[in-house]
């Protein structure tokens, strides 16, 4: 009997259920003076999920083949979904990005006021390592302590902290090609790497042949997101993006399409696009096992915010 197609959406939306669920669950809206409340808006009702969906994809591909995710892969799911979006409230407010439009929405720091969208952010990252180490014996020490440190190098200063403060010192100035990839692997690609590192950390498979493999995928997505982002900077409406474009080129920010030009730099997105699918071919891993990878990367691309 020839095996049913892929369809991505089929496959993101009983994750989806389960990443939004366990969100809705774990941020309290109870925290004291409103902060929960700023908290949740931060994350809730908005967002691709891609790193999330990123962590269960590639649990699944190295072992956890149920619908329903392990403890651990789903706490480290939303851990990072976590991190990002904390990133996102304290990148937007006035001292950093100084952005009004999020996720379709007013950014935090709009709705809620500077102080509290400060609280917030330095909530969610201190809750998403709070999520990776339970105590009911759900997830054992050894993948917890292998999650935070993963999770806490890709938010630090060697990974998306660094990459967020060279961006702010390279403002108005001309970056070579090494220096933003460089730039770009810290901010946005650190995050996505670690994502397909902790699902794999999360399937019990740390070592193993697939997981450098894996990584060389995450790495090269990570790269290609961001190439995407920039291109879509140029080429979206504020609408579509959820956020308002155009802010890079006002705020004259180094990006790839500066860079490069449009047209290469959208060739640059493919050639990055072949390279994750590559190294998911030369994971040893199956067709079957990374079809969802595949398809997230191909998504990536695609993607129209």
């Amino acid at each position: 009997m020839q095996a049913k197609p892929f369809v991505l959406s089929d496959w993101m939306a009983p994750r989806l259920r389960q990443i939004e669920l366990a969100l809705q669950d774990w941020i309290d809206s109870e925290a004291p003076a409103g902060l929960g409340q700023a908290m949740r808006y931060a994350v809730l009702d908005g967002g691709k999920r891609l790193r999330p969906l990123l962590v269960l994809a590639a649990a699944e591909a190295v072992g956890l083949q149920d619908e329903a995710p392990g403890a651990a892969a789903l706490r480290a799911a939303c851990a990072i979904e976590l991190i990002h979006a904390y990133s996102l409230v304290h990148d937007d407010m006035p001292c950093m990005d100084n952005d009004v439009l999020r996720r379709g929405k007013p950014t935090v720091h709009v709705q809620f006021g500077e102080a509290q969208a400060l609280l917030a952010g330095d909530g969610l990252q201190a809750l998403a390592f709070e999520l990776m180490t339970p105590q009911d014996g759900s997830v054992s020490p050894p993948v917890q302590a292998a999650l935070v440190g993963l999770l806490s190098r890709a938010a630090g200063y060697k990974g998306m902290a660094g990459g967020q403060a060279i961006d702010l010192a390279s403002v108005g100035l001309a970056l070579t090609e090494d220096q933003l990839r460089h730039m770009h692997r810290l901010k946005t690609g650190a995050l996505l790497l670690c994502s397909v590192q902790m699902g794999v950390v999360a399937a019990g498979q740390a070592q193993t042949a697939a997981m450098l493999a894996l990584s060389r995928f995450g790495e090269v997505l990570g790269l290609a997101f961001q190439v995407v982002d920039d291109i879509l900077d140029v080429t979206s409406d504020s609408a579509a993006l959820g956020k308002t474009a155009g802010k890079d080129v006002a705020s004259d920010k180094p990006t790839y399409v500066a860079l490069m030009g449009l047209a290469q730099a959208k060739a640059y997105a493919q050639t990055l696009r072949s390279q994750a699918l590559t190294a998911l071919d030369e994971s040893g891993l199956s067709a079957a096992q990374t079809q969802s990878l595949r398809a997230l990367a191909n998504m990536v691309i695609h993607r129209d915010n």
